[in-house]
């Protein structure tokens, strides 16, 4: 979990460094989405369906 959450953040920390603009959009938009993804693949493994 952790490990995609980092991604999301550096990702987001060089994407802001190319773009340069004054508020930090991309760090802020691919936290977000590093967050939600590693809670799904948490609650993913948790919870398993009965075939």
């Amino acid at each position: 979990m952790i490990a995609i959450i980092l991604v999301g953040v550096f990702g987001g920390m060089k994407l802001d460094e190319v773009v340069k603009w004054e508020f930090p959009v991309f760090t802020l938009v691919f936290t977000l989405l590093a967050v939600v993804m590693s809670m799904y693949y948490a609650v993913k493994d948790f919870i398993r369906f009965k075939d």
